[in-house]
C-alpha cells in the first residue's frame, strides 16, 4: 500500500506531537488524510509547532491535549479509539541536563512508557511505534578503533546493555517492554532506535538544548554569547535531519511492525568540532571557536550500520549534513527574531 493512502481516514495520536520529530511527523499524516490527536505536556514542545504560517495543523480545541503522561488516566484518556498510536514523547535535552538529571529522568521516562504501553493494550489499539535511541548503546562500543575508524552499531548490539546514562537505560527498558507486548501479540509493534536527530522545532534554551541547536544560537547571538564547543571537540556523532526520521516514522507502519529494533542514521560520523566549524561558516560570521574541556563530552563515537532499515523499511538518509544544518540554522534565526 502507497504511503499516501495508508494513513487516509486512520486516528493517530502523536505524544510528543509538538516537539521537533511531533510536529513534522503531524504534519506529514494530515498531510495523508489520517485524523491526529496530539498528547504533549509542553515542556520542551510548544503549540506553534504545530501552526506553521500561522495555520493549525490540527482543530487544536478538540485534538490537541495538554496532558502530564505520568498520570496513567491521562493516557487511557488520550489512546482511547486510536488506530494508532506514535509514542515519542519523553523526557530529553542537553547532556548537561542528561547528567545532572539521572534520576528523575530515568523514573518519568519509565511511567510515561509503562502508563502509554499499559493504556494502549487497554483501550485496544491495534499498532504502536515506540522510538528509543543509539545511546541506548553499551558506552564502551561508543569508541573509535584503532586505526581511528567510527563504530558502526548494528541492531543487536545494543546487548549486553551498559548505556551510559539513565535516559540510554530508560529508552531500552522501553523497548524492552513493547517488545514483551508484542510477543504476546497485544498489539503490532514497530519499534525505531534514532541517531541524534536535527532541525527545525528545535529547542534553542541554554538549559534544554543540544548540541546542534546550542551551537547555532550561540552563533546568532555572537559575539553577544561567546561560542564555546564542550568538550574537546573529538567525540563524534551520526546526525539525521528530521525529514528523514519522519520518512522513517511513516515507512515502519506500511512494513516495520514485528520486526524488531531497526536503527536510523547515516552510517558516518562528524565531530562536534567539524560541527562548531560548519555553523560558524553558514553564519558567515567571523567567530573563534573556543573549547571547554572541562564539560562532558558523552559518547566518544558511533555511526549506523543502516542495512536493516533499508532492507526492511526501503529507507535511506538523503538530507546531507550541509544542507541540514543550513535550514536549521534558517529556522533558528527566523525563530530567535520573532521571539527578540
Amino acid at each position: 500500500m502507497s504511503l499516501d493512502t495508508i494513513f487516509k481516514g486512520q486516528r493517530v495520536l502523536v505524544t510528543g506531537g509538538a516537539g521537533q520529530i511531533g510536529s513534522h511527523l503531524v504534519a506529514a499524516l494530515v498531510q495523508r488524510g489520517a485524523q491526529v490527536s496530539v498528547a504533549d505536556s509542553l515542556w520542551r514542545g510548544k503549540r506553534e509547532h504545530l501552526a506553521p504560517g500561522g495555520q493549525p495543523l490540527i482543530d487544536m480545541d478538540r485534538d490537541f491535549h495538554q496532558v502530564d503522561l505520568t498520570d496513567a488516566a491521562a493516557c487511557a484518556q488520550v489512546t482511547a479509539n486510536c488506530d494508532l498510536v506514535y509514542h515519542l514523547a519523553d523526557v530529553v535535552a542537553g547532556i548537561n541536563y542528561v547528567f545532572g538529571n539521572q534520576f528523575s529522568l530515568f523514573n518519568t521516562n519509565l511511567r510515561i512508557d509503562s502508563n502509554m504501553l499499559h493504556a494502549a493494550v487497554a483501550n485496544k489499539v491495534p499498532k504502536y511505534v515506540y522510538v528509543g535511541t543509539a545511546c541506548s548503546y553499551p558506552a564502551a562500543l561508543s569508541v573509535s578503533d584503532a586505526e581511528g575508524r567510527t563504530p558502526l552499531f548494528r541492531e543487536e548490539q545494543v546487548y549486553p546493555a551498559l548505556p551510559e546514562s539513565s535516559y540510554g537505560w530508560s529508552k531500552l527498558m522501553g523497548e524492552y517492554h513493547a517488545e514483551l507486548a508484542m510477543n504476546e501479540g497485544l498489539l503490532q509493534v514497530g519499534l525505531l532506535r534514532f541517531h541524534n536527530v536535527y532541525g527545525p522545532h528545535c529547542e534553542m534554551s541554554p538549559e534544554r538544548s543540544q548540541v546542534i541547536p546550542s551551537l547555532i544560537r550561540k552563533a546568532i547571538r555572537h559575539p553577544d554569547e561567546p561560542y564555546v564547543v564542550w568538550g574537546s571537540g573529538k567525540q563524534r556523532r551520526a546526525f539525521v535531519y528530521v525529514d528523514d526520521i519522519v520518512d522513517a516514522l511513516l515507512r515502519v507502519v506500511d512494513v516495520g511492525l514485528g520486526r524488531g529494533a531497526i536503527q536510523i542514521g547515516p552510517d558516518y560520523s562528524t565531530s562536534i568540532r567539524e560541527l562548531a566549524e560548519e555553523i560558524a561558516r553558514i553564519s558567515g560570521k567571523d567567530i573563534d571557536i573556543s573549547y571547554d574541556p572541562t564539560r562532558r563530552e558523552g559518547d566518544g563515537d558511533r555511526a549506523a550500520d543502516w542495512r536493516k532499515a533499508r532492507e526492511v523499511l526501503g529507507w535511506e538518509p538523503r538530507v546531507s549534513l550541509t544542507e541540514g544544518l543550513a535550514r536549521t540554522y534558517d529556522w533558528c534565526r527566523h525563530a530567535m527574531a520573532k521571539a527578540g
